[in-house]
């Protein structure tokens, strides 16, 4: 039996460059080494968007399309809904009697979103909780590998916190420690040059950006703003458009000479942004195309057998759950 993967995503919106770079990759790859489940986690994302559950149903279809049309196997992957699981809510009331409120309170991811998002003293129990219904969908499948960027590993530290607490309390070994897949890839800057890619800053280009929305982004990017002629020696430093370059140009050799020109002055930011361009748009036109032959029938049916296989796993974990809690 392959080692067993969970990962992720909540539909808050479509996918960007920076989930590719950050984690899709990684995913088409891992698919052909591990049984992985990759999750659209609705109800983790009702936690901070609770009052816009339509936009949340709307998008599980496109963040689904988005998965299929860079490479996700249906038939290598398991594609779940993880509200139409409710043993993992059930998991989670069990996991909270198992962990603190100063507990959670320490989670520096925890922390460090709350101060981005603006709660302060009014924080939604659900989100406060959320890492707790993290380790639920983890156990529930009893995945053993977990895909994540280095902000989540304090969610992993917890979710093997509570592993080991419940097998403890209850004398029983069955729950499986969890262990992190860090990405090599950093975090994709946005197009402005201020903050990583998402949707809320409006500063992603999206995989499913038609190709003039995608132009249109690349002329918008954070350049050097010291660089006013050609002739001017420019900065790759937060150079947006070399970010993208680094990211996503082929030819390393190619972009370590356009950089050298950029610099000692000669090459402008009009010619470096229609470089950025026509690689953006060789690399997605694929993924368009694919997207294109999605249908939504054929895509809820992918949805809805992935999520009844998966759920089917979920029952023979809490089965044994409930058999040693007592209910």
């Amino acid at each position: 039996m392959r080692p067993r993967i969970l990962t992720g995503d909540r539909p808050t919106g479509k996918l960007h460059l920076g989930h590719y770079v950050g984690s899709l990759q990684n995913r088409v790859a891992l698919q052909n080494r591990y049984d992985q489940y990759i999750m659209i986690a609705d109800v983790q994302a009702l936690t901070d968007h609770f009052n816009a559950p339509q936009q949340i149903k709307k998008h599980i279809l496109e963040v689904a399309k988005d998965y299929l049309s860079v490479g996700i196997d249906p038939h290598k992957t398991t594609l779940l809904i993880q509200s139409h699981i409710p043993e993992i809510a059930e998991l989670t009331i069990y996991y909270l009697n198992l962990v603190t409120i100063g507990r959670l309170g320490r989670n520096p991811t925890v922390k460090s979103e709350i101060q981005q998002k603006g709660f302060k003293d009014e924080i939604p129990a659900g989100f406060f909780c959320y890492p707790v219904n993290q380790a639920a969908d983890i156990t529930i499948f009893q995945a053993e590998w977990i895909p994540v960027g280095a902000d989540q590993l304090p969610m992993i530290e917890q979710t093997n916190e509570i592993v080991r607490r419940f097998n403890r309390i209850y004398q029983v070994d069955f729950l499986k420690e969890c262990q992190a897949i860090l990405s090599a890839t950093p975090r994709l800057v946005g197009i402005d040059g201020k903050s990583k890619a998402t949707k809320t800053l409006g500063n992603a280009i999206y995989l499913s950006d038609s190709p003039e929305t995608i132009k249109q982004k690349v002329f918008q990017m954070y350049t050097d703003p010291n660089h006013l002629k050609v002739s001017d020696p420019g900065s790759i430093e937060g150079n947006v458009v070399f970010t993208y370059l680094d990211a996503f140009h082929t030819d390393k050799e190619a972009v370590a000479s356009l950089k050298k020109d950029y610099q000692r002055g000669g090459l402008g930011d009009v010619t470096i942004k229609n470089i950025l361009n026509d690689t953006l748009q060789h690399w997605l036109a694929p993924m368009r195309a694919q997207r294109e032959t999605l249908q939504e029938k054929m895509v809820w049916e992918i949805l809805h057998e992935g999520t009844q296989s998966a759920r089917k796993l979920a029952q023979k974990t809490m089965q044994h759950v409930r058999e040693v809690v007592g209910v």
